[in-house]
């Protein structure tokens, strides 16, 4: 169990490596002067490359942290509540990546509308989802 649970961490964290720096080149993109062509094709192609790989690196994680909930019963037992908040802000998660690749969608076919401000906000998301993870798995509140 141990070996699944490192490589999940592993996973966890190069995914999440993906989630904080993809908004960054966001902010980026929003900052693209007009007639920069070349600037923004090279931050769209930064951002479709890392969008790709926190993608193929989210598989394993969810794949191998369903593993530790079916498999070995990690927070299955009886009164284990942190588990259900985990899950919720896993879904969380999962909907911010989605956003991302939506994102990435209009930014490549100019129909961005948000301001490098708002995402600038947008890019800490990611932060706070982890903090909430991190906390229910390690302090696991409301368990009974």
């Amino acid at each position: 169990m141990l070996w699944v649970k490192s490589f999940h961490i592993v996973f966890i964290a190069s995914w999440f490596a993906g989630l904080f720096y993809l908004p960054r080149i966001f902010v980026n993109l929003a900052m693209v002067a007009p007639g920069s062509e070349a600037e923004r094709a090279r931050l769209l192609l930064m951002a479709g490359k890392l969008l790709r790989f926190s993608t193929i690196l989210a598989v394993p994680a969810l794949g191998l942290g369903l593993w530790l909930f079916l498999g070995y019963g990690i927070g299955r037992a009886p009164g284990s509540y942190w588990m259900h908040a985990k899950l919720l802000v896993v879904a969380l998660v999962m909907g911010y990546h989605h956003a991302c690749a939506r994102m990435l969608e209009k930014f490549r076919t100019g129909r961005n509308t948000r301001s490098h401000v708002w995402l600038r906000w947008f890019n800490e998301v990611p932060v706070l989802l982890l903090v909430a993870i991190v906390i229910l798995v390690v302090v696991k509140p409301w368990q009974a």
